[in-house]
């Protein structure tokens, strides 16, 4: 945290690990220290980690009345205003988690969302935070009305004061968020349509689609402004890009290509957060290749590749041609040795050093067979010209005893102007 930027919240942060949790359920130090990274990425500073090994978690705290009564002190102790959980909770363990503790409690997946909502800058990426965050909100809606929890219903047996208005004001409150969340939707409907009509055209003009995927932080956004000069933000925080920014991207004389850059993954990513980024992750759907960016400075990068490799397998592109980018070779020790294959190159996005062979590798993969060529068209067959700058990219054009064309043409194309090309 630099010292000019002011801090939202000093937070303890917990977490539990027990044997029946799910692996990916348990907090453990790795798990804490990311954590402990999102909090920094969210405007907060970690004054304080509480790790908890338990049989089993306590239905009502979670972590055991005395581990509260732990937490509650380390809290006054180092002027926490905040408790956020490694682990998620059931919205009445939040409630009264927050009731015993004094102070907010949030879990793993409401500080995923607040950075979110924070970060989120187009209108398409706005929308889907929103209705994450509603879907997040709505089972917890009874606990913001524990003031009229003690409800008489129609007997009038509870206390006086009891019956009023709660149940409704709690029943709008849901109807209220169940339109929003049914609007979104169709608001998301109509980004995706949006999309496949742009999709559709770029089918038309026969221009790949290159996604750059990786977990969140490996320096995928760094490597699109290597590759593009795109000026997007890059920044050593986690989830700092948000919004899929696609470039167009020259990989060689006779290769262009629409390059995309998405949202980072990360482990224990909240499944409700998977749904509300379908818009923006479906272009790893319809991409011709993906460029999976691995942190390979990391000594947990080989899980965090699994991670990667588990969502895009959810998301239905795990048969997707791939070139794995193991980026920030430029920080290992010297003599180690990074890992070498076929579909793998070793670069660093920071300095450029290996950019160029991964164009070569792109070049390659994408190759359709596509040519520059020189024609020679007669006036009397002026009508191809047309056809060219509809369905090639015409370089240049030169008028003397013939129309001297130089275009990029692919294989359906060659056939046609086969006749009138240099050399024949």
């Amino acid at each position: 945290m630099r010292e000019t930027e002011e801090v939202r919240d000093r937070v303890v942060l917990v977490g539990l690990n027990s044997p029946v949790l799910k692996k990916e359920e348990n907090a453990d130090e790795d798990t804490m220290e990311e954590l402990s990274a999102l909090v920094e990425t969210a405007g907060g500073e970690t004054v304080g980690i509480v790790l908890q090994n338990r049989p089993s978690p306590d239905p009502r705290t979670f972590i055991g009345e005395g581990k509260v009564a732990e937490v509650q002190l380390y809290c006054e102790n180092t002027g926490a205003t905040m408790v956020i959980f490694d682990n998620d909770l059931s919205p009445s363990q939040m409630r009264v988690l927050t009731e015993l503790l004094g102070i907010q409690v949030l879990d793993r997946t409401g500080l995923i969302l607040d950075i979110f909502a924070q970060r989120a800058k187009t209108k398409e990426g706005r929308l889907q935070v929103e209705l994450a965050q509603y879907q997040y909100l709505l089972p917890r809606l009874t606990g913001m009305w524990t003031h009229l929890e003690r409800q008489a219903g129609t007997s009038g047996q509870g206390p006086i004061g009891s019956k009023g208005p709660g149940e409704t004001q709690l029943e709008t409150d849901r109807r209220h968020i169940h339109r929003k969340i049914d609007k979104l939707r169709e608001d998301l409907d109509e980004v995706r349509r949006v999309r496949g009509t742009q999709r559709e055209r770029r089918r038309k003009n026969e221009i790949p689609v290159v996604a750059i995927v990786g977990y969140t932080n490996a320096g995928k956004s760094t490597l699109l402004n290597q590759l593009t000069g795109a000026a997007i933000p890059a920044n050593n925080r986690l989830f700092d890009t948000l919004d899929t920014t696609s470039r167009l991207l020259t990989v060689s004389d006779t290769l262009d290509v629409v390059i995309s850059d998405t949202v980072g993954f990360i482990r224990k990513l909240p499944h409700q957060l998977v749904e509300a980024f379908k818009a923006t992750l479906e272009e790893l759907e319809y991409a011709d290749l993906l460029i999976h960016v691995i942190d390979v400075s990391n000594p947990e990068w080989q899980l965090q590749a699994q991670v990667v490799e588990s969502l895009i397998l959810e998301l239905g592109a795990g048969d997707l041609p791939r070139i794995n980018v193991f980026n920030k070779s430029d920080c290992l020790p010297a003599g180690e040795i990074m890992p070498h294959g076929e579909d793998i190159v070793s670069l660093s996005a920071r300095t450029g050093e290996g950019v160029g062979q991964l164009l070569e590798m792109i070049d390659q993969r994408l190759d359709k067979g596509t040519r520059r060529v020189t024609l020679h068209v007669p006036y009397d067959k002026g009508g191809l010209l047309d056809m060219l700058y509809r369905e090639a990219k015409v370089e240049s054009v030169d008028y003397g005893e013939t129309i001297d064309i130089v275009a990029v043409c692919n294989p359906r194309v060659l056939g046609q102007v086969a006749p009138f090309m240099d050399g024949e």
